[in-house]
């Protein structure tokens, strides 16, 4: 962050647009990045940030895109359970009014709705638990077991990552997938991150356009809106969010 900010200063901008990977808000992701920002950049522009953007319509596509694709790739197979897989948070985070698992729900939601009646099996499911505390839940492991039990096997689209990392090529390609064929899964099919696939990037590039037409400040990047009892949501925090 360091080194971007440096040269974005030295660039002038009159404008700048922080807009997180990280499609839905969290004050342990996309809050401390800005706060991380804030505290290195001292250039010039008009700043603003897109908070989140959980149901944007390129996102949505995208994901859906991704599901139908490896679906398809391995063989239409039957008898399969969709689980999108977010990274958890400690219970405590949320709440304290953080609004990350409710977006999560509303992206996994936003998707099914996309791919239609033919996915009318779905759940939402946290990996990458570390430390004692009691995490979001149900785990992903967890529900991959379920699946088993109920004689279905599992197609894993990870929500709440848009790139490849140890999460992803680690966590659920080797831990999660070996766990799943000792348990003697039928199928395992983990959808690939969306990377830079068109509908996302166009989504990306949508947000940027609109935030550049609001006034300064924090907004999201779609019409998407918290609840009221999510108080750490930056839009009622204001001007304090950035």
């Amino acid at each position: 962050a360091a080194e971007t900010a440096e040269a974005v200063a030295g660039f002038a901008p009159d404008d700048v647009v922080l807009l997180p990977l990280y499609p839905q808000y969290s004050t342990t992701t996309t809050a401390s990045s800005m706060k991380q920002w804030n505290a290195v950049y001292d250039g010039p522009g008009h700043l603003r940030a897109v908070c989140c953007y959980p149901t944007q319509a390129g996102l949505v596509e995208a994901q859906a895109a991704r599901i139908e694709a490896a679906w398809v790739q391995a063989g239409r197979p039957e008898g399969v359970r969709l689980l999108f897989s977010a990274h958890g948070l400690p219970e405590q985070v949320i709440s304290r009014g953080d609004p990350y698992q409710s977006q999560i729900e509303a992206t996994a939601a936003a998707i099914a709705r996309r791919l239609g009646p033919n996915w009318p099996d779905w759940r939402v499911c946290y990996q990458s638990r570390v430390g004692p505390m009691k995490w979001l839940g149900p785990s992903t492991l967890d529900m991959i077991e379920a699946a088993v039990e109920d004689g279905l096997g599992v197609v894993i689209a990870p929500i709440a990552f848009v790139s490849e990392h140890v999460e992803t090529l680690v966590e659920l390609d080797h831990d999660y997938a070996g766990k799943a064929a000792a348990l003697g899964c039928s199928t395992y099919i983990r959808v690939p991150a969306l990377g830079v696939q068109a509908a996302f990037i166009a989504g990306l590039a949508d947000q940027v356009s609109a935030a550049l037409a609001r006034p300064a400040g924090v907004h999201p990047g779609s019409e998407f809106v918290c609840a009221a009892n999510w108080a750490r949501c930056p839009m009622r925090q204001g001007e304090a969010a950035l």
